[in-house]
C-alpha cells in the first residue's frame, strides 16, 4: 500500500497546478500576428479573387434581405402574433440566416454580409480600404435587390405592411433607437473578432468551423432584444436596401440612425478587441 500511495502522490505532483490556460498558453514558436493590411493594395483590383468575394457578398446580402424581409411581411401580415412565428422567429429567421451565409461565404470574402462588421475589420486592418468600400457597395447593392424581390412578391402588401423598414417604434426616442443600434452592433461585431480570433484559430482547431454558430446566435439575441425598439438594424445595407424599395417619409425620417449607430458600435467592438483584448499595441512596443 505504501508504495501506491507513494505513486498516487507522485502523479498528483507530476504537474504544476498553475497551468498556462487560454491565450497565456499561446507562444510565439506556434502563432505569429499577421500583418496589418495595406490601406490600398491595388494589386487585388486585378485578381478574381477580388471580384469572386464581392459577387459573394451581393448574394449573400441578396439572400439575406429576401428570407428576413419575407419573414418580416409574413408577421405582420397576420391576424396576431400567435398566429405567426411572432418576434421570436423574426429573430430567428434573422440569425439563422447568417448562421447559413456565414458558413458559405466565409472561406470566400469572409462573410461579412454587413457594412458595420466590414468597417470594424477595417479599423483592425484585416483587408483593405480597396475591399472595404467594394464590399460595402455590393452589400448594399444585394440588399436592394432582396427587398425589391420581395416587393415584385406582393407589391401592394408590400406598401401596407411596412416593407421590414426600420424606424424607431412609438413610445421611443431618436435616443434610444441610436444606443440601442450601439449596444446592438457591439455585441455582433465583438462576437465576430472573437470567433475569427487568428490566434484562438492557431490554438483551438474547432474554433473556426464554430466560428458562424456564435455570429449567428448573436443576431438572434440582439433581434429579440431590440426589434420593440428599432425592428433591428445592425446592418446598414439591410435598413437601405428596405427603405429605398419602401421609399416612405417616416422610412427615411431616422434613417441615419442606423448607419451612425452600427458604425459607432463598429468602431467600439473593433477598439475594445484590438486594444483590451488582444492588446495589439502594447505588443507592437516590446
Amino acid at each position: 500500500m505504501e508504495g501506491k500511495e507513494e505513486d498516487v502522490r507522485l502523479g498528483a505532483n507530476k504537474f504544476s497546478e498553475r497551468q498556462p490556460i487560454g491565450t497565456t498558453a499561446q507562444t510565439d514558436k506556434d502563432y505569429n500576428e499577421p500583418p496589418p493590411a495595406p490601406l490600398f493594395e491595388h494589386g487585388e483590383l486585378y485578381s478574381w479573387s477580388f471580384w469572386r468575394a464581392g459577387i459573394a457578398e451581393f448574394v449573400a446580402t441578396f439572400l439575406f434581405l429576401y428570407i428576413t424581409v419575407l419573414t418580416v411581411m409574413g408577421v405582420n401580415r397576420a391576424p396576431s402574433k400567435c398566429a405567426s412565428v411572432g418576434i421570436q422567429g423574426i429573430a430567428w429567421a434573422f440569425g439563422g440566416m447568417i448562421f447559413a451565409l456565414v458558413y458559405c461565404t466565409a472561406g470566400i470574402s469572409g462573410g461579412h454580409i454587413n457594412p458595420a462588421v466590414t468597417f470594424g475589420l477595417l479599423l483592425a486592418r484585416k483587408l483593405s480600404l480597396t475591399r472595404a468600400i467594394f464590399y460595402m457597395v455590393m452589400q448594399c447593392l444585394g440588399a436592394i435587390c432582396g427587398a425589391g424581390v420581395v416587393k415584385g412578391f406582393q407589391p401592394s402588401r408590400y406598401e401596407v405592411l411596412g416593407g421590414g423598414a426600420n424606424v424607431v417604434n412609438h413610445g421611443y426616442t431618436k435616443g434610444d433607437g441610436l444606443g440601442a443600434e450601439i449596444v446592438g452592433t457591439f455585441v455582433l461585431v465583438y462576437t465576430v473578432f472573437s470567433a475569427t480570433d487568428a490566434k484562438r484559430n492557431a490554438r483551438d482547431s474547432h474554433v473556426p468551423i464554430l466560428a458562424p454558430l456564435p455570429i449567428g446566435f448573436a443576431v438572434f439575441l440582439v433581434h429579440l432584444a431590440t426589434i420593440p425598439i428599432t425592428g433591428t438594424g445592425i446592418n446598414p445595407a439591410r435598413s437601405l436596401g428596405a427603405a429605398i424599395i419602401y421609399n416612405r417619409d417616416h422610412a427615411w425620417n431616422d434613417h441615419w440612425i442606423f448607419w451612425v449607430g452600427p458604425f459607432i458600435g463598429a468602431a467600439l467592438a473593433a477598439l475594445y478587441h484590438q486594444i483590451v483584448i488582444r492588446a495589439i499595441p502594447f505588443k507592437s512596443r516590446a
